[in-house]
């Protein structure tokens, strides 16, 4: 059965499934939900516990060795299997399967696992888990939902907050959900009961714990959104990094987009490069290329050539200033 990751809670507190499978890419929220099932698996007896990572070396017999080992105490063992990559293989598909044909009645198989893409999805062992047990996928918070999701936390823990406070939050932890919690955890120690966290308070209380990439910068540039490009890139500034790296992510992305805007179908466009993101970033670089157009990328481009040459000194000027100018230029509507 698939689950929603909320309706998890009202089934653990019915019967224990054989199997469970949480799979995503935000690795708080899958420990969130491993640790809620652990509890309730203790809650019914499931004391034991083995932990099995699946790396380089593991064999798969180990997990039917546990299918099929006797507690010395007969008592009920949970068996935790990661899988970070999110592919078992032909040996562990086999293995999952097997388990889920006959599963033990003393014990319960809880799969963390990485982000399962749709041939995985579609698999043999997949499909078994479904029919046997539970599976629930997590999926990431996305920037544009992280002051829903600290407001949300925020009540949870007994803090009350303002929409301009939660919005201070999200844009000074950058994504980075670990940090949130962590400030979240702040408050509630130093904020007066029934007081409400209002956006002063956060300027005071909340550190800066912005997790300040060229990748992120990049992808704000791609997406036009000014003040966060500008943000993340005087944060970078801040944190020393060197300005080439931040050149290099910004001109590997305007070379594909010039690529793009040459070509006849620039839908059907193939990076320059081998690269795993492309087609999770395609729509993004499509809807950037629209709204600058061909004659744009190619003066971005001729621009940021320049700032590149000032940053090797073969070139008058600043590059930090000149990569704020190129933010405004490249983020007109």
């Amino acid at each position: 059965m698939r689950l929603k990751s909320e309706a998890l809670a009202n089934q653990l507190r019915g019967e224990i499934a054989p199997v469970y499978l949480f799979s995503g890419d935000e690795p708080l929220l899958l420990d969130e939900l491993a640790d809620q099932a652990r509890s309730a698996f203790r809650k019914k007896g499931f004391d034991e516990r083995t932990v099995l990572t699946v790396g380089s070396g593991f064999r798969w017999d180990e997990l039917n060795a546990e299918g099929s080992a006797l507690s010395l105490f007969a008592e009920k063992k949970v068996v935790d299997l990661r899988l970070p990559t999110g592919k078992p293989g032909r040996d562990g598909g086999k293995a999952l399967t097997e388990w889920c044909e006959t599963p033990p009645n003393d014990k319960v198989l809880l799969i963390i696992s990485g982000k399962l893409d749709g041939s995985a999805q579609k698999s043999k062992w997949y499909k078994s888990i479904e029919q046997c047990g539970i599976t629930v996928q997590v999926w990431p918070v996305e920037i544009r939902q992280m002051p829903g999701w600290i407001m949300q936390r925020m009540r949870s823990a007994g803090l009350e907050a303002t929409a301009a406070a939660t919005e201070l939050i999200a844009e000074r932890v950058e994504g980075n959900l670990l940090a949130a919690l962590q400030e979240i955890e702040k408050l509630t120690l130093l904020v007066e009961p029934g007081t409400s966290v209002d956006e002063q308070m956060v300027v005071s209380l909340v550190a800066n714990s912005a997790r300040f990439n060229v990748f992120k910068f990049s992808d704000a540039l791609l997406a036009g959104e000014r003040a966060r490009a500008l943000c993340i890139l005087h944060g970078l500034r801040e944190e020393g990094a060197a300005i080439q790296v931040v050149l290099w992510s910004v001109i590997r992305d305007l070379r594909e987009l010039a690529a793009m805007a040459v070509e006849q179908n620039p839908s059907a466009h193939q990076p320059l490069e081998y690269n795993p993101m492309w087609r999770k970033r395609q729509p993004m670089f499509t809807a950037t290329l629209n709204r600058l157009g061909e004659k744009r990328v190619i003066a971005l481009v001729r621009q940021l050539g320049l700032i590149e040459r000032a940053g090797k000194g073969m070139h008058d000027g600043d590059p930090w200033s000149g990569l704020e100018d190129f933010v405004v230029r490249a983020t007109i509507a």
